[in-house]
């Protein structure tokens, strides 16, 4: 097409025999989970129980507002409930990426609450420093490293972009030579270190070792526990008195004082925010274990964790025994709105995972990847998370994170603990906290203007990072994005 430009991934493409040869005999699962073989398992509810907190959702939400919600008040009595297995679903999915931003990342951030934006900053470093504090103080092994994260420029335009970046006594602005003699790739043309922001776990390590923490401190927890239905307790309460709610599941009943809904891209039990996310498909490959020789070849002696800087991005970081987790770059969204696992196998974008990653280390020919696997992000029209509160402040919820809730969800327990205490806090003033994101339309609207998003996305990238018409728009009403 006129003006397009060809992504360094097009100028120079791989083998397609290298790309299948890469792929033969890997597995359609995560490996994080794959990693933890006999992991605790949590018995599913059978008999009817009151509590003063139930928690819908075993993920890292439900997870930290359970641990959270008992170091409070130790005498609470605190029931979970997921209907899967604990930390299945994005919160196994995920690269691992803990990052201190609660905004998905300062241009976002300072763009939605800029008056606010320094505080939130300092919020999310805080939140940060307290995950790595639990970790070390519950003795979870998740593998976790601060080693910040790398922003790598791969096309002309985007090393602009990092030079036109505010100055950061935290960051490192690498050029050419530089960022490559950090992590050796012919695509690289300057890069942005920022030393702090970004801590590295291990997903599923992080999710067992959160479970068992809350397990320990008085949580009841229960997996393949499907939440039906949430309602008003009733019988036996006098008029105007603080009714119980009652969650129905398929075996038995909780009444509940209070209740935390931690769904995230799964349908929402509230219908005012079921239009409020989309479940967005991530693909992610994960390679065996680099030999000394090829870990040489590439360098990545302060492992951090990378991205690269296009609208369609990659993501990607060490392991602890050196495999390469390389994703991103396809954002598949399906009309419906529906969590699917027939969505999860994809081969063109485990292909194009594949080629754009031997483009990215030709010096890696001949590895294998070992594991494949696709998850749903729960995607706001904010790109962060929202919060909120139902039933005359009895329930509160959080969803929305966009793929940067590893650390974010720590934060979500916070909040939706003060926003049930009913008491105003620090986190509960914020406007990030009290202002809902706009609404996605209705089927089959949403399909449309997703996917029109997206080849406008993909339009940008071969044009200098040039937005058309319709991505000045959505930027215009502050729905726009550039990931």
């Amino acid at each position: 097409m006129k003006h397009l430009v060809p992504t360094v991934f097009e100028r120079h493409p791989v083998d397609p025999g290298v790309v299948a040869r890469s792929l033969a005999g890997s597995r359609l699962r995560s490996f994080w989970a794959d990693d933890v073989p006999g992991a605790e398992r949590y018995p599913a509810l059978t008999a009817d129980v009151d509590c003063d907190l139930a928690i819908v959702g075993g993920g890292y939400t439900g997870l930290w507002t359970a641990l959270l919600a008992a170091r409070r008040d130790p005498g609470a009595r605190i029931v979970l409930l997921e209907g899967a297995a604990l930390g299945w679903a994005a919160s196994g999915r995920n690269g691992g990426f803990c990052e201190a931003s609660l905004t998905h990342g300062e241009e976002n951030g300072r763009r939605r609450w800029p008056q606010e934006y320094d505080q939130l900053a300092f919020l999310g470093e805080q939140n940060l420093e307290a995950i790595g504090s639990t970790v070390a103080e519950l003795g979870i092994d998740c593998d976790f490293e601060r080693t910040g994260s790398l922003d790598v420029a791969i096309e002309p335009h985007q090393v602009d972009w990092l030079a036109e970046a505010p100055d950061d006594a935290g960051t490192d602005r690498l050029d050419r030579a530089a960022v490559r003699a950090e992590i050796a790739s012919p695509t690289y043309l300057a890069g942005a270190w920022h030393r702090r922001s970004t801590a590295l776990v291990h997903p599923t390590k992080l999710a067992v070792g959160l479970a068992r923490a809350a397990a320990q401190a008085g949580v009841q927890v229960h997996e393949r526990t499907v939440v039906r239905s949430i309602g008003d307790a009733d019988g036996g309460v006098p008029r105007g008195a603080r009714r119980r709610l009652d969650l129905v599941t398929d075996r038995a009943r909780v009444r509940a004082r209070r209740v935390v809904l931690a769904t995230n891209a799964f349908p929402s039990m509230l219908r005012r925010t079921r239009l409020m996310t989309v479940p967005v498909y991530d693909y992610v490959l994960m390679t065996e274990p680099l030999s000394a020789d090829q870990l040489a070849s590439v360098g990545w002696r302060h492992r951090q964790g990378v991205s690269d800087l296009a609208n369609q991005f990659h993501y990607y970081r060490l392991s602890a025994d050196n495999r390469i987790l390389f994703g991103g770059y396809d954002a598949i969204y399906h009309a419906g709105r529906r969590v699917d696992p027939a969505y999860e196998d994809r081969p063109a974008s485990y292909e194009r995972l594949a080629g754009h990653f031997f483009t990215t280390f030709p010096q890696l020919e001949g590895l294998r990847f070992t594991h494949r696997w696709a998850g749903a992000i729960d995607t706001s029209t904010q790109f962060c998370a929202f919060y909120g509160t139902a039933r005359a402040g009895r329930v509160a919820y959080a969803a929305g994170f966009t793929g940067l809730g590893v650390g974010a969800t720590r934060f979500a327990g916070e909040v939706m603990l003060d926003l049930l205490d009913g008491e105003p806090t620090e986190r509960t003033s914020l406007r990030m906290v009290r202002e809902k994101p706009m609404p996605f339309p209705p089927e089959p609207l949403a399909a449309l203007g997703i996917n029109a998003t997206r080849w406008s996305l993909d339009r940008a990238d071969h044009r200098q990072g040039r937005r058309n018409l319709l991505l000045r728009g959505l930027d215009a009403v502050g729905l726009g994005f550039d990931s």
